[in-house]
């Protein structure tokens, strides 16, 4: 409740929260509108490998144009900060290298995003990770670096994940058990199987909006890989344990999160307490969820004594039938615009708004049609492959292809379609430090290293 104010005492020390941006898409643009608003905050410098993008963001955001300059190495980005100007440059190295407090990595690569997070940490910077993608690959042990390094490594408050944790944190702190927590969506079955090429039909986008989206992005939602990988990211930041069947997607309005989220043996569709799980904003017949969440996130969870089921009715809590369990709900998130609650928590109060400490769940490459041998996976909302959530220790056992290795793997033996890939189902020209790291994380957890991929997460 106090963010605020160490801001404020930050301006008037003159010594703001000093942030670099890698990334000028759309949530970086989002941060950047309110960033030039926050008292105690500075914006350094923009990493973007086309800098007209860069200017174009900033443009956007209302930063004047003399207030913005093109730089070429780290000592003239320190210089114009201090001329209260905003730098751009291509290369991210040399805006890490820059005096910051908080890096915050919104590229959305996983391989990228996880190799500017390790270049963050060595240097002494913050991370506030927006690309979740990374985190669900090496989530843990970057969070174990940065630990080592005193700095702290956060999800991005504003996108779902971090919300979700915000949840679920309150409800542990008032002594509640945890039954479900998740977002809300949009979505089908058949949708697993949307391309680029289909995915504008069915956001209904005009043929002007379809040029100017990323398709390949707003695919990731529709086929229900972001919503694998952002479950995956609560799931390794609360320690809640994801489903065997994945997320079930079920339609559910705001008023039935507390009916349908429980598990099966209460009534509910969970196969057990403790766990994440989607919503989606659509009935089977394609009609709207009347008071859907599609925008918002939730978390169930259960009243411990008939006491409390009782306080939760006199105080106007949405409840299950049985009175039981009950739901909180917030209806939408504003991603980059609340970016800077990630930014002055981490810097001010050395606090995540979520981070990943256990690998509790992965998100496996799904086969979307037949694919044949020599084919190239092409990655997260592509033509060839969706992610499903599973557990870690299943992910393990089966030796899944995470989604996030997926983009550039070639096919060396035949799958049929909705199949799960393993990694001895394809083969890498190349193999990045992300790889490396990736597997230096599951022999870790496979010799109970750390990382523990079950453990009791309450009393009961």
């Amino acid at each position: 409740m106090n963010l605020h104010q160490l801001l404020q005492q930050r301006a008037a020390r003159e010594t703001p929260v000093r942030v670099g941006l890698i990334g000028a898409g759309k949530f970086g643009t989002m941060f950047l509108a309110q960033a030039r608003r926050m008292i105690g905050l500075q914006v350094v410098g923009v990493a973007e490998r086309e800098p007209a993008r860069a200017e174009a963001a900033l443009k956007t955001a209302g930063w004047a144009r003399e207030a913005v300059v093109l730089c070429s190495t780290s000592a003239a980005m320190n210089d114009a900060a201090r001329r209260q100007q905003v730098s751009i440059t291509t290369d991210a190295t040399r805006l890490i290298d820059c005096e910051l407090d908080v890096v915050v990595e919104c590229t959305g690569s996983p391989v990228a995003g996880a190799q500017h997070a390790l270049a963050a940490i060595d240097a002494g910077h913050h991370v506030v990770m927006v690309t979740v993608e990374a985190d669900v690959l090496i989530g843990p042990l970057l969070q174990r670096r940065a630990e080592r390094a005193g700095v702290v490594y956060s999800l991005a408050y504003g996108d779902q994940p971090a919300l979700v944790c915000e949840l679920v944190d309150w409800a542990r702190t008032c002594g509640f058990e945890v039954v479900a927590a998740g977002k809300g969506t949009k979505h089908r079955p058949e949708y697993h199987y949307s391309t680029p090429d289909t995915v504008a039909g069915y956001y209904g986008f005009t043929a002007a909006q379809s040029r100017e989206v990323n398709r390949q992005m707003f695919n990731s939602f529709l086929d229900g890989t972001k919503s694998a990988i952002e479950m995956a990211a609560v799931a390794n930041a609360t320690g809640l344990t994801p489903q065997n069947c994945g997320l079930q997607f079920p339609p559910c309005s705001v008023d039935q999160l507390a009916e349908t989220l429980k598990p099966q043996a209460t009534g509910g569709i969970l196969e057990h307490a403790g766990t994440v799980e989607v919503v989606s904003c659509l009935q089977p017949d394609g009609g709207l969820v009347d008071q859907h969440l599609r925008w918002g996130v939730y978390v169930t969870f259960a009243a411990p004594t008939d006491y409390v089921q009782r306080c939760f009715a006199e105080y106007g809590v949405g409840q299950d039938k049985s009175g039981r369990y009950a739901a909180l709900y917030r209806p939408s998130h504003l991603i980059g615009l609340e970016l800077g609650m990630s930014v002055a928590s981490v810097a001010l109060r050395h606090e995540p708004t979520g981070t990943a400490r256990e690998f509790r769940g992965d998100v496996a490459a799904c086969a979307k049609r037949d694919l044949q041998v020599g084919e190239r996976l092409d990655g997260e909302g592509g033509y060839t492959v969706y992610g499903k959530l599973l557990p870690a220790q299943t992910s393990l056992r089966q030796g899944v292809l995470p989604i996030g290795l997926a983009d550039g793997a070639k096919v060396v033996r035949s799958i049929s379609r909705d199949q799960m890939l393993c990694y001895e189902d394809v083969e890498f020209s190349t193999e990045p430090l992300v790889f490396q790291l990736r597997r230096e994380l599951e022999s870790e957890v496979r010799a109970g290293k750390s990382f523990p991929a079950n453990r009791p997460t309450t009393k009961d």
